[in-house]
């Protein structure tokens, strides 16, 4: 059902109609387990970047959304996600929760790409904010590499009351290798570490203003316009001394 989505309604969609571009697509592996972590512009972002990828990409949803029991729009949204075969991310037990990230770790195992916006919402403004250190746990747990993404001009406008993006970009960075440190998920001080750096990357390629803070408290009102511009650094870990497990691995 994923290639049937994609081939018969994603792809004349966003190649054709949305006439999106991408470059850098060198730097995807052609088989093996990888994560793809991306900013997070829009809901367009969801559905553009597999239509531009050759190979499949799984997102992981929350569990909640699989169990549609909401209503009729819920059970849609339970059957679609299971048709394309989307895989479940338990966070009760904690975002960082090995347990509740097991079916996005055995799609990594079993040599799938899994897509990831480590920031863990949209950008309230457009600029980049702090990532979720699940992206660097998974990484290492898996001992996949991670591919930066930045996504260009995907926010939705509107023609004719019809919901359109016009002329998305996406680029695609060079693979992070973390393989020194696989199986050391459990270290924060270097999970924070790979994360910034990840961030780093995807900045790096997308240009974007980075804010050290999450972008849900800025969507939450826990930190103000002001307080967001307060925390503007020059990069993710922008500072930071690197753990010691980094220093050694380093050459």
């Amino acid at each position: 059902m994923y290639d049937f989505f994609k081939t018969l309604l994603f792809i004349p969609l966003v190649r054709w109609f949305f006439r999106a571009s991408i470059t850098g697509t060198e730097n995807l592996p052609a088989t093996g387990g990888a994560l793809v972590a991306s900013n997070h512009l829009s809901a367009g972002d969801t559905f553009v970047l597999p239509a531009m990828l050759s190979r499949k990409l799984t997102f992981p949803a929350k569990a909640e959304l699989f169990r549609g029991d909401r209503g009729l729009g819920s059970k849609l949204v339970a059957w679609f996600l299971k048709a394309i075969k989307m895989v479940p991310l338990d966070r009760s037990g904690g975002r960082a929760s090995l347990e509740g990230l097991a079916p996005v770790l055995n799609v990594l195992h079993e040599g799938g790409l899994v897509g990831i916006y480590p920031e863990g919402t949209r950008s309230p403004d457009g600029r980049l904010y702090k990532g979720h250190s699940g992206v660097a746990r998974m990484a290492l747990a898996a001992n996949v590499p991670i591919i930066p993404v930045a996504m260009f001009d995907t926010q939705t406008v509107r023609r004719l009351g019809i919901p359109w993006i016009s002329r998305p970009r996406i680029v695609i960075g060079e693979p992070l290798d973390f393989s020194r440190f696989a199986d050391q998920h459990d270290d924060h001080a270097l999970l924070r570490w790979v994360t910034d750096e990840v961030m780093a990357a995807i900045q790096e390629l997308s240009g974007q203003t980075y804010v050290d803070a999450y972008g849900s408290s800025v969507k939450r009102g826990s930190l103000s316009p002001a307080e967001a511009d307060a925390r503007i650094l020059p990069r993710p870990g922008y500072g930071a001394t690197p753990p010691p497990a980094v220093l050694g691995g380093l050459s």
